[in-house]
């Protein structure tokens, strides 16, 4: 029996703090004893607390500071306005913390599919925290890049939908770590699986051991139980699968009569008894098997190692799928679609070498192409920008258009909080095109080196330009409203002026310019907009501020007018409640 040496240590420390405690019971009692009593309550509770998992120094960043004193708030640049048509989409600049809190009062439960490619935090100045590089010497490197990365996972798990699924691209340096941690905030129960992505053909020639040309992508679910899989291959051609699989157990099955004969001889007859068999597989008749004009004359009762059910075997006679073979075996006529589920290596090539990367890939078959490489990657914003190197190690376009045509759906919300490059955003554009999809996606970065308007943005709206994407793209950027010296009352104003973007990255619509819709903050506003015979009119839908109450008579109007009434949650600024 083995011996649990922790659980021991701890239940010795909890011992001598019992004993610590009957000392301070017994002495004089005051403020500073009832304050040791608590200090051991509190030491005590930790001892107790979870040891297994993932153990770090939790920092706090310059952000945290910041959110602690403000709320954050998005202010459109409307000059960076896309309008082509088609799915709205959105680019937030700002720090991704404070863009996911945000996201939170829009989106919870309603992010179908996250993909971040974040800091590996690989000592080559990678991962920036406070400002500052984190490199070897930095002896909380791995302390401070979990810190870093939990707050803003635990925020993307609330995003997700109960059908939702995030990918992290991770390489060596921390992916051990990324996997304790998602067991962590998503559930272990949760881990779906991790993919290995081959990125390039050879390794450095600097590597003076194992030459690595591989990176990893976790998988995981909001639900495994509601999670619809991965799919990397639908198979719709008509096909013939053999009912006999011989590894399984022998049973016997009952086929009714009826069904097609393709023997050589279309009257026949084998008694009770007889053995077919081959290299591979062995049925026995145990009734006679009689075939009469090419047709199943009497109901058939066989012993075999059966790769399908009674149930289903008589499901497939009724609808026509049965046969006897040419050797007097029974085949399966498949018309439905066939599915398989993706492979956990994602090779640069795929299996067929000829189809080459600048091809559109088959939706129904991944199999068949590649996943792309760090250099297909390159070439892909060396095509766009006209540089060479702009932008450290992006992922290539087919890579995570892969990743999401593998979810299988058409009309989903994609999100990308480490948005760099801006390669998701192609990513979608470029699957939509290819599947005539609906999908949607939200873009949030940085502006480190101005990268959310010279490279996110700026791709963005080149290869819309460039292969005429009918798309749609807000720019918002993050500013901070300062509330923690001030009553609610004295901000409130200023906070209402921000509600409109947040209506509209919620329900995917733009207010300029459009005379269907109309959001109304106050009852000034709805007299004003009442009062519009021209705008009323034209509208079909309001966005109503939660506290705003409408008269009878302007309900009776708007009702005439068939107008659509939304309220706007009342929790997109709780810090407005007195």
């Amino acid at each position: 029996m083995s011996t649990n040496i922790s659980k021991e240590k701890r239940d010795d420390l909890i011992e001598k703090i019992k004993q610590i405690r009957g000392f301070i019971s017994a002495a004089p009692q005051d403020e500073n004893t009832g304050n040791l009593l608590t200090y051991l309550s509190e030491i005590e509770k930790d001892i107790k607390g979870k040891k297994y998992g993932l153990v770090f120094e939790e920092h706090r960043e310059g952000i945290d500071e910041t959110l602690a004193a403000h709320t954050p708030v998005l202010t459109e640049e409307k000059d960076l306005f896309i309008d082509k048509g088609g799915q709205m989409n959105f680019l937030i600049e700002g720090d991704n913390l404070a863009s996911l809190q945000l996201l939170e009062k829009t989106h919870k439960g309603k992010i179908d599919l996250i993909y971040i490619d974040p800091p590996y935090n690989t000592n080559n100045k990678d991962f920036i925290y406070d400002d500052t590089f984190v490199d070897f010497n930095d002896s909380f490197r791995h302390s401070k890049w979990v810190s870093f990365l939990s707050k803003r996972l635990a925020i993307a798990k609330d995003l997700l939908s109960i059908n939702g699924v995030i990918f992290i691209s991770i390489d060596d340096n921390e992916q051990a770590t990324l996997r304790l941690l998602c067991d962590e905030i998503f559930g272990e129960t949760n881990f779906v699986s991790e993919l290995v992505w081959e990125k390039k053909k050879k390794g450095s020639f600097l590597s003076n051991s194992i030459t690595n040309i591989k990176e990893y992508v976790l998988v995981y679910a909001k639900s495994i139980y509601s999670f619809p899989g991965l799919i990397g291959e639908i198979n719709t051609k008509v096909e013939t699968y053999p009912c006999i699989n011989a590894p399984n157990k022998r049973e016997i099955r009952h086929i009714p009569k009826g069904i097609e004969s393709k023997y050589k001889e279309k009257n026949f007859r084998l008694p009770k008894g007889t053995e077919i068999s081959d290299t591979t597989m062995s049925i026995v008749l145990h009734s006679d098997l009689v075939v009469c004009d090419g047709v199943l004359a009497e109901d058939l009762l066989i012993e075999g190692n059966w790769r399908y059910s009674q149930e289903a075997m008589a499901e497939y006679a009724t609808k026509g799928e049965l046969y006897l073979t040419r050797d007097l075996y029974l085949r399966r006529i498949v018309t439905d679609a066939r599915y398989k589920t993706m492979k956990d290596i994602l090779p640069r090539v795929g299996d067929n070498p000829d189809i080459t990367y600048n091809e559109n890939f088959d939706i129904n078959n991944l199999f068949d192409s590649g996943w792309g490489s760090n250099e297909d990657a390159d070439e892909e914003l060396r095509l766009i920008f006209r540089k060479q190197k702009l932008f450290d190690y992006p992922k290539p376009v087919r890579l995570i258009a892969k990743l999401i045509a593998a979810y299988r759906n058409k009309d989903v919300v994609c999100l990308d909080f480490f948005a760099g490059s801006g390669t998701l955003g192609e990513a979608v554009l470029k699957l939509n095109e290819i599947d005539n999809g609906s999908r949607k996606f939200i873009l949030c970065t940085n502006n480190q080196n101005e990268i959310a308007r010279k490279i996110t943005y700026e791709r963005i709206k080149r290869v819309v330009d460039r292969d005429d994407y009918k798309t749609t793209l807000k720019y918002y950027k993050v500013d901070y409203v300062p509330i923690s010296e001030k009553l609610y009352y004295e901000y409130a104003d200023e906070l209402l002026h921000h509600i409109q973007e947040l209506v509209e990255l919620e329900n995917g619509v733009n207010f300029e310019g459009n005379q269907e819709l109309a959001i109304l903050l106050t009852e000034d506003e709805v007299a004003e907009f009442i009062a519009d015979v021209e705008r009323l009119n034209a509208c079909k839908k309001v966005y109503l501020g939660h506290d705003v109450l409408l008269e009878g008579e302007q309900e009776e109007i708007l009702e005439a007018q068939q107008i659509e009434v939304n309220i706007i949650p009342e929790y997109y600024y709780k810090e407005l409640d007195a």
